[in-house]
């Protein structure tokens, strides 16, 4: 049985995005043309206070799409910028988004970008441990 080697990143943010349902899919396009590789969609039911908002007396819907998004540190103002705008979230009642440092991440790096991180013509962050 061969030896196997966990490659950690360090780099690592993710960003959470809480929206009404039937947004997600513009945020995650948004998302990607800002240079995000994927994103996981789930649905989801808001609990909270229920109470209409701004002069237009909109009501606050239940259910919820969720939108994770794992992204390098270096991209993660950009991508988070721009799935903001995409979902019009400085408008009341359209969700919320946030960014988490992640301390350590792992999934699968091909053989070919490893070989080039330990042949130096790849230069990995600072953190990240091979």
């Amino acid at each position: 049985m061969s030896k196997r080697e966990i490659t950690v990143l360090t780099d690592v943010s993710m960003i959470t995005c809480i929206v009404q349902r039937g947004i997600a899919d513009k945020i995650v396009a948004a998302a990607h043309e800002a240079g995000a590789t994927g994103a996981t969609i789930y649905f989801a039911r808001g609990e909270g206070v229920r109470e209409r908002l701004g002069i237009l007396a909109l009501a606050v819907e239940a259910e919820k799409e969720v939108i994770i998004v794992a992204v390098a540190d270096d991209q993660a103002d950009h991508i988070f910028e721009r799935m903001y705008i995409a979902g019009e979230l400085d408008t009341p009642g359209m969700g919320f988004i946030y960014m988490t440092k992640l301390d350590k991440a792992a999934t699968h790096i091909p053989q070919e970008i490893l070989e080039k991180l330990e042949a130096g013509e790849i230069k990995p962050a600072p953190n990240d441990r091979l």
